[in-house]
């Protein structure tokens, strides 16, 4: 199975061009079947600094692997499900679990109270080495609901997986109930604007930017591609 690290990484400047997937977003109309990519080849300097990875970030896989994809996801969107369950499941069985490719998750949490909410509860998972465990889960519960804004993202229920998933209760509550991690969650949503995220799922794959829930196979073209000689 594939490891949590918390090691800093560099992410490394490569691009090619990809098509065809759904995004979401606020101002933006969701886009069936349409992807935007940037079709830089050689990403700006300034941004692969700004997605080098820290010592805040949870990194699945090995640290070590020659490709680095970095999401932006909110847990109430619909096509960041879509991703979760159709392409990011593939990527990790593929090439995560080869240590070809290493995941990093961040807070791009705009759809309101629940998923700020959710973000947190995601970060207290982490304190207990729970973080994917806990991601994952949340991505499957909201798969399943299919709805957003109906209140199921609520304390009793980051509860119930965190007892679910076999944490501390004690821990996990205080920590929810003290937001220790809004400042984290804001600074994620912060650095994605930056970063120039509009859209959710945005992904940098080796720091060139793909926006939507972009198949499983255009992924598997250009990790290939990047992976060509290592």
């Amino acid at each position: 199975m594939p490891k949590e690290y918390f090691l800093p990484a560099s992410i490394l400047v490569a691009g090619v061009l990809i098509a065809g997937a759904v995004i979401y977003s606020t101002g933006l109309k969701n886009l069936d079947g349409a992807a935007e990519v940037s079709n830089n080849l050689n990403p700006n300097p300034q941004l692969a600094v700004s997605l080098e990875l820290t010592g805040e970030d949870v990194i699945l896989g090995s640290a070590a692997a020659p490709v680095t994809i970095v999401e932006y996801g909110d847990f109430q969107c619909p096509f960041c499900g879509k991703f979760f369950s159709e392409t990011e499941s593939q990527i990790k069985e593929n090439y995560v679990k080869s240590g070809k490719v290493k995941f990093v998750y961040r807070h791009f949490a705009f759809l309101g109270p629940e998923s700020l909410a959710a973000a947190e509860a995601a970060e207290c998972a982490k304190d207990q080495g729970k973080f994917w465990q806990y991601h994952d889960a949340l991505y499957s519960a909201e798969v399943k609901d299919g709805q957003e804004h109906n209140g199921n993202l609520n304390e009793s229920f980051f509860k119930s997986l965190a007892s679910q998933l076999g944490m501390n209760l004690t821990f996990f509550s205080s920590c929810l109930a003290d937001h220790k991690y809004a400042d984290k969650v804001q600074k994620d949503y912060d650095g994605g604007r930056a970063n120039g995220v509009q859209a959710t799922p945005t992904t940098f794959v080796n720091g060139t930017k793909l926006e939507g829930a972009v198949p499983y196979n255009q992924f598997k073209a250009m990790i290939d591609q990047l992976l060509i000689g290592k």
